[in-house]
C-alpha cells in the first residue's frame, strides 16, 4: 500500500514500485493529490489514511506512507490540521498495521525536523528542533515509529528528505499552493509569474542567498525501494532506521534562478526581498547512512538536469492534460 500515492513524491514512488514488479494499491483522499497521477497498473482506493484499517488486510506485506499535510506556513496558522492529519492519521495507520500483521513500513519524513541547525552538512544525529508545527508533527511520527518498532516488532525506515525537485515523466509537482523554489521560478518562463523574489541577499553564503540541497525525485524514489528492501526479514532495518536523503551539495537561490534561465532561455527577472523568519543560511544533508546502509547513490545530481525535467513536465505535461 502507498498512502498519498496520488501526490508528487508518492506517485513517483508508486510508479517505480510498479516498474519493479510490485502489486501496488494507492490510498489517497485526493485532497491535494490527482487521480491521473496514480500509475495505470496500480489499484486506486479513494479514502483517508485514518481509515486505512478498512482497506488493509493480511495479504499486504508493506506500507509506504506519504499522506500528510505539508505547507509550513499553513501549519503555523492552522496547527490543528497538522496534528490531526499527520500525527492522528499516522497513528491510525500504525495501529492498522498491527491489526493486520503488516510488519514493514517506510515513512516519508523531512529535514524540517532539524529546524535551523548550526552545523552543515546535517547528520541524522543532529539535534531535532523543528521551528513549525509541520516539522514537529513529522518528528512526532518518527518517535511513534521508534516506539512501535521496539514494542510490536515493526521494521521501519524513515527517510528525511531535503529539497525534492524535478519530475519523472508524467509525474511532477502540481500544488494548488506552490511554495517550492524551482516550480515557482519556472512560473516566470511559463507566463504565470512576472518575476521571482530573492528572500534575503545578505546571508553568510558565497552569493548572499540561502543554500539548499536539491534531490531529484527519481533518485528519491530509488531510495524508497532500497528502504523497502531493508525492511525485509534479515534486512538492515531490524528496528527503526532513520536516513537523510540529499546529495551533500548545496545550490543557492541565485544558482536556481540561473539554472532556470539557462534551461528555458528566459531572462527571469529577480528582485531582492527581505529575509523570511526562520530561513537558515545552509541546509545541506550528510547522507552517508543512506549510502552505506541502504546502498543508495543519487545519480541525477545536476541542477540544470533537475530543472530541465521539471520544465518539461510543466510545459509538456500540462499541455497533455
Amino acid at each position: 500500500m502507498v498512502t498519498g500515492g496520488a501526490g508528487y513524491v508518492g506517485s513517483v514512488v508508486a510508479a517505480h514500485l510498479v516498474a519493479a514488479g510490485h502489486d501496488v494499491v494507492v490510498l489517497d483522499d485526493l485532497s491535494t493529490g490527482h487521480r491521473d497521477a496514480v500509475p495505470d497498473k496500480a489499484q486506486f482506493v479513494e479514502g483517508r489514511v485514518q481509515d486505512a484499517a478498512e482497506h488493509l488486510d493480511a495479504s499486504f506485506d508493506a506500507v509506504l506512507h506519504f499522506a500528510a499535510s505539508s505547507l509550513v506556513g499553513e501549519s503555523v496558522t492552522d496547527p490543528a490540521k497538522y496534528w490531526h492529519n499527520n500525527v492522528g492519521g499516522s497513528l491510525a495507520l500504525l495501529d492498522a498495521l498491527r491489526t493486520h500483521g503488516v510488519t514493514r513500513f517506510v515513512f516519508s519524513s523531512t529535514a524540517a525536523v532539524y529546524g535551523a541547525p548550526e552545523v552543515s552538512p546535517i547528520t541524522e544525529d543532529a539535534p531535532c528542533a523543528p521551528t513549525n508545527p509541520y516539522g514537529a508533527s513529522k518528528l512526532t511520527v518518527d518517535r511513534l515509529i521508534t516506539s512501535y518498532c521496539a514494542a510490536y516488532g515493526l521494521r521501519a525506515v524513515s527517510l528525511r528528505y531535503f529539497n525534492v525537485a524535478g519530475a519523472h515523466g508524467r509525474y511532477g509537482e502540481r500544488h494548488a499552493t506552490e511554495t517550492h523554489l524551482i516550480p515557482l521560478t519556472l512560473q516566470v518562463p511559463n507566463g504565470t509569474r512576472g518575476s521571482v523574489a530573492l528572500y534575503g541577499t545578505d546571508y553568510p553564503t558565497p552569493d548572499g542567498t540561502c543554500v539548499r540541497d536539491y534531490i531529484h525525485v527519481a533518485d528519491l524514489a530509488d531510495a524508497h525501494l532500497l528502504a523497502l528492501d531493508a525492511t525485509e526479514v534479515g534486512g538492515a532495518a531490524t528496528g527503526h532506521l532513520i536516513c537523510n536523503l540529499g546529495t551533500g551539495t548545496g545550490f543557492s537561490v541565485r544558482d536556481v534562478v540561473d539554472a532556470v534561465r539557462t534551461v528555458t532561455g528566459c531572462a527571469v527577472p529577480a528582485h531582492d526581498a527581505p529575509r523570511r523568519a526562520g530561513d537558515p543560511p545552509f541546509l545541506v544533508a550528510a547522507a552517508d547512512r543512506a549510502r552505506d546502509v541502504l546502498g543508495w547513490h543519487p545519480t541525477r545530481t545536476s541542477l540544470e538536469d533537475i530543472v530541465a525535467d521539471a520544465w518539461s513536465f510543466l510545459r509538456d505535461g500540462e499541455a497533455g492534460r
